[in-house]
């Protein structure tokens, strides 16, 4: 079969009038790479408007040169539904965009992610947890998304940075379109060493309808969606919204009852989001979804196989005494991740039980 071209994916996002709701409509009676195969008369025949058929057949191919050309002078790449790093998990989703124009290291889109988004009137503990969470994720292998706005997303961001782990900004506005403008160091930071992403033209200014637009990437990027704090009506609802309709994970942290800033993650929880106290919370949800890399741990032809306590180093690194994740990493020598993976598994099989100050050795009748 046919796949789309960049040419192709250009001409179709840039025709006046073809949302992703009418796209779906002619997919239902021919594929995307038949529209170019097509006569007008066809076009029109099968029910596309004759504005939009006559854009299809006739593009405007100086206008894609130059943005080509532009997007080839400023890095940036054009990343179509067909291209290789097109995110599977957001090709899934509905109304999933044509294009994504990016800046950064594109083998990011398709790396297991967990999104961080919360108000962008803070509070400083609100700060601090969405920086450590996302400081955390990155060490058990999650590249963290967010939309670069004040308050959480920054924090989640520059959290994920702090431990040079992997971390994605979906703009609101053109790539190249820097907002907020304090931003301006995070922005160098996030195209240089992890990726900025948007489905909107380069150049485009923010405008307050884009976000909600913005907001269903994320969510659809993500394994699942962690709200830090936020009020009842507020744009980080609306990214837990999207990431229910995609069948994705909600994760929530409670706050005090007269924190306005918890409300929405109350709201949440009520609900049915998962409540988070710790990073753990959120690796025993994702860390069974296929794709994800958590549980590929790869295993020498003839090692040994790590279930009795003899051959597990988990096991016995662990007492009868509560021993944290840094200090199982400490006695194992094995990545955090790793630890953490086979922990789930031992919780699992009622080999060890999870406590306020760590992780302690089941007794075995």
């Amino acid at each position: 079969m046919a796949t789309l071209s960049q040419l192709q994916g250009l001409i179709l996002y840039l025709t006046k009038g073809l949302g992703s709701a009418t796209l779906s409509a002619i997919e239902s009676k021919l594929s995307l790479t038949e529209l170019f195969d097509s006569p007008l008369d066809e076009l029109i025949e099968i029910g596309i408007n004759p504005a939009i058929a006559e854009q299809i057949i006739n593009p405007d191919l100086n206008r894609i040169e130059q943005l080509q050309l532009f997007c080839a002078q400023h890095n940036i790449q054009i990343i179509h539904t067909e291209h290789t790093a097109y995110p599977s998990l957001l090709k899934q989703t509905g109304h999933a965009p044509l294009i994504l124009f990016c800046k950064g290291n594109i083998t990011l889109l398709n790396e297991p992610q967990i999104a961080i988004v919360g108000s962008r009137n803070a509070t400083p503990p609100g700060l601090e947890c969405a920086s450590e969470f996302a400081y955390q994720l990155t060490r058990s292998g999650i590249t963290v998304t967010s939309g670069m706005a004040m308050g959480i997303d920054g924090a989640a961001h520059k959290g994920a940075l702090a431990g040079n782990g992997n971390t994605i900004a979906v703009l609101g506005t053109g790539v190249d379109v820097l907002y907020p403008k304090r931003h301006n160091y995070l922005y160098q930071q996030l195209a240089e060493q992890g990726l900025v992403v948007s489905e909107f033209l380069p150049g485009t200014v923010a405008n307050q309808h884009h976000f909600p637009r913005r907001n269903r990437i994320i969510s659809g990027l993500s394994l699942g969606t962690l709200i830090v704090e936020a009020e009842i009506k507020s744009g980080s609802l609306v990214t837990a919204k999207y990431a229910l309709e995609q069948n994705r994970e909600v994760f929530a942290i409670p706050g005090s009852i007269r924190n306005p800033l918890a409300a929405g993650c109350h709201h949440l929880i009520k609900q049915g989001a998962k409540l988070v106290e710790s990073v753990t919370d959120i690796l025993e949800e994702v860390s069974f979804l296929p794709n994800n890399g958590l549980y590929n741990i790869e295993r020498a032809e003839n090692a040994p196989i790590e279930d009795s306590e003899e051959n597990c180093p988990i096991l016995k690194s662990l007492g009868f005494e509560a021993a944290s994740v840094d200090v199982i990493t400490h006695r194992t020598q094995w990545p955090v991740e790793k630890v953490l993976a086979r922990l789930l598994d031992l919780e699992l099989e009622d080999k060890v039980a999870r406590t306020a100050e760590g992780y302690i050795k089941l007794a075995r009748g």
